[in-house]
């Protein structure tokens, strides 16, 4: 049987794994907090990772933005909060050829 400080030990380490998992920033284009993200997608094709999930900027027409997440395409316009996959995602900016985002789960 591990002594309780083992056992201590293994749970911090599992609280900090996980902790680091929900900030999930994978891109440089990516800045998190707890469990909320905001990116900036310059150009068609960009992408970034975001929690778990990938986002890949489709371009803008319109005043929206077209994002795929993962297998789904959704539009947004500016201020707009829309469900994409897993996240939660609202439009902050939408400018030509240019889509700043905050997402978070849920």
């Amino acid at each position: 049987m591990a002594s309780p400080h083992a056992r201590a030990a293994r749970i911090a380490g599992g609280l900090l794994a996980g902790a680091l998992a929900l900030t999930g920033c994978s891109s440089d284009n990516v800045s998190c907090s707890g469990t909320s993200c905001t990116a900036t997608l310059n150009g068609d094709g960009a992408s970034a990772e975001i929690l778990g999930t990938k986002l890949e900027f489709a371009g803008t027409k319109d005043g929206r933005a077209t994002l795929g997440v993962g297998d789904a395409s959704v539009s947004c316009a500016e201020g707009e909060r829309i469900s994409a996959g897993p996240l939660s995602v609202t439009c902050t900016k939408v400018g030509d050829g240019t889509l700043e985002l905050t997402a978070s789960l849920g």
